[in-house]
């Protein structure tokens, strides 16, 4: 079974032809569709809340030992919530969430004890991003316009309008859309990324082997490096063509490069 984790701003649904791609496969996929948005677990400064939301569901599923998937942020909460589970993971593979360490994480905590992150970080763009439009069609043409969306697999495009969107309450007409993860808790979750994970995992061990795939054009590989990450993974890195989000615009390769190293996770156990 897999335990997927989404990265900001994109619920679960939108990876629905990976999910599709692996159940075909033989593995059962769950996933929380958005983080961030339970009042239970709620954004807070190092993700404990969202944290216990993925360690809630882990619980909750009868396999002993699952293995767990995550997308740049899904890739940090699942490191954490395998800290706290270590009994329950098979393996775990991190889809572009390179591991801020060193310099940069202290440059991340100086900036978010000064309130600075919406400079450093994508939380300003994210607080004034455009989250409502008429219809569906609209949506769906201003995102196909942008290069970064222009890019995706057009069924990836597809979920993404029509499931991660949402009829608008203050469209009286009933035909406009919003988006439902909503830009201000995204920005929030931008703002209060965990950066002592290092130190965290060496307190928390992960309890099962970890693999890691960077898409080729990553900026945030770029930003971020790979030092920890190889620590972590102990070398095992392989590479997709394409951005840090190379999940929406390969989605059949990404389902086979996930396979492909959960069978080279379960030699190795």
């Amino acid at each position: 079974m897999i335990v997927f984790s989404h990265a900001n701003s994109y619920s679960a649904t939108t990876y629905r032809q990976l999910f599709e791609g692996w159940r075909a496969a033989g593995q059962e996929v769950v996933a929380v569709e958005h983080f961030g948005h339970d009042e239970r677990f709620p954004v807070d400064r190092s993700w404990r809340g969202m944290t216990q939301q993925l360690v809630a569901l882990i619980d909750s599923q009868a396999e002993p030992r699952l293995w767990l998937v995550g997308h740049s942020m899904g890739g940090y909460l699942s490191l954490l919530a395998a800290g706290q589970r270590p009994g329950r993971v098979r393996g775990i593979v991190l889809l572009d969430s390179p591991i801020v360490y060193g310099w940069k994480a202290g440059l991340v905590s100086m900036a978010k004890a000064a309130g600075q992150m919406r400079r450093l970080s994508p939380a300003g763009v994210a607080i004034r991003r455009r989250d409502r439009w008429p219809n569906l069609v609209e949506a769906h043409r201003h995102f196909a316009a942008k290069p970064m969306f222009a890019r995706w697999h057009p069924a990836v495009l597809n979920d993404y309008i029509h499931f991660g969107t949402e009829q608008d309450p203050a469209d009286h007409a009933g035909t406009g859309r919003r988006l439902k993860f909503r830009p201000e808790i995204e920005a929030e979750i931008y703002s209060t990324v965990p950066h002592r994970l290092v130190a965290y995992l060496r307190l928390h061990p992960p309890g099962g082997p970890v693999a890691f795939v960077a898409g080729t054009r990553s900026r945030e590989v770029r930003q971020v490096g790979l030092a920890a990450t190889h620590r972590l993974t102990q070398g095992r890195i392989s590479w997709m063509e394409g951005s840090h989000l190379f999940p929406f615009e390969r989605p059949e390769d990404t389902v086979r490069e996930v396979l492909d190293w959960i069978a080279r996770l379960e030699s190795e156990s």
